[in-house]
């Protein structure tokens, strides 16, 4: 027999009063979910007291050794006879270093080495690289001073014996033995061009003999005027390598009363002239101009007025030459006080 319809809308009914459960993966979403939500209501739950007990987390002290055991640990560090490693290191390990640094520096010093060869391959040693500017020449003097003063009694003895011993040791060079061996005698007066010659080759050098300074050369008067109050100076134009000074003029020197009257001053006199002549230039450098003397000229004071403290400058004067520079004091001048005592 067929089932009577009532039976099978009384099936429908059931069904849909007791739906199908859930797929697997839903039951396994909403436990997992669950187990998520207890996590984070555990980490929010108070803290027992054990936990609390922070002095069971505290690290424990390290009992402290003898002396005895650290000297043993010392030498068990130095040299493991267990291990065969000498300071943590077996012997491979310490001859792999070794080789490492050896390799690293023996290759800086060859990088050195190799760039100082470049450096000195493409630099000249007789002339400079790149000069793009000449600075104008300043001037020195002597007696070398301290405090820029010249001040003695020309009957003291004592007073002026290191201003004519500065004088004697500044002319050594120029005595005329010397000169007569070493340069040779120049009579033109201009420049004394000697680029035509290889780069390497000795320039000649011009004569200046002691002799010429007359009554400043020591050699008349040992002295230098010092013992009779009319002291005599000594100057001379800083050397530049390849300057030619003046443009085709020789420079010019003189010598005034900077501040006070100058008839305090009195007559001066300058050996040989008071000019540097053009035939000692230009200057070719200490490899090249080995036997070069620079000019000097001798200025003497013949008309000190005595116990009078006297502002002396001396300048050079020509075209290119800076001689009032705020900066320099010896920028193409030099400054000092005289002050003579009979």
């Amino acid at each position: 027999m067929e089932p009577s319809s009532t039976e099978g809308g009384a099936e429908e009914k059931a069904i849909k009063n007791h739906p199908t459960s859930p797929p697997h993966k839903v039951i396994r979403k909403h436990g997992q979910e669950l187990e998520e939500e207890q996590e984070e209501l555990a980490e929010h739950q108070p803290l027992e007291q054990e936990d609390l007990n922070f002095e069971r987390w505290k690290r424990r002290p390290v009992p402290e050794r003898t002396l005895h055991q650290k000297i043993a640990d010392l030498k068990t560090y130095l040299w493991n006879a267990e291990t065969k490693e000498f300071m943590g290191r077996s012997g491979k390990s310490w001859s792999l270093i070794l080789l490492f640094y050896a390799a690293l520096y023996a290759f800086l010093a060859a990088m050195f080495g190799g760039c100082l060869f470049c450096l000195m391959w493409s630099i000249s040693p007789y002339h400079p690289t790149y000069n793009d500017r000449v600075m104008p020449p300043g001037m020195t003097m002597a007696p070398h001073l301290e405090g820029h003063e010249i001040a003695f009694n020309a009957s003291d003895r004592k007073s002026w014996k290191k201003y004519a011993r500065s004088m004697d040791e500044f002319l050594r060079p120029y005595n005329d033995g010397a000169q007569d061996r070493k340069n040779i005698r120049c009579t033109h007066d201009a420049y004394f061009m000697q680029d035509d010659l290889e780069e390497s080759a000795e320039r000649k050098a011009c004569q200046f003999k002691r002799s010429w300074l007359g009554d400043c050369s020591g050699l008349q008067d040992p002295h230098y005027g010092y013992s009779q109050g009319r002291p005599c100076i000594l100057l001379r134009m800083n050397r530049i390598l390849g300057y030619l000074p003046g443009q085709g003029k020789p420079i010019n020197v003189t010598c005034a009363v900077k501040k006070g009257p100058a008839e305090t001053l009195g007559e001066i006199q300058f050996f040989p002239r008071s000019i540097f002549d053009l035939k000692y230039y230009p200057y070719y450098g200490k490899l090249r101009h080995v036997n070069y003397s620079s000019p000097v000229v001798a200025v003497r004071f013949a008309g000190v007025q005595y116990d009078t403290h006297i502002q002396v400058q001396c300048k050079l004067n020509g075209k290119g030459i800076i001689n009032d520079s705020q900066t320099d004091r010896y920028l193409g001048s030099v400054t000092f006080s005289l002050e003579v005592g009979a």
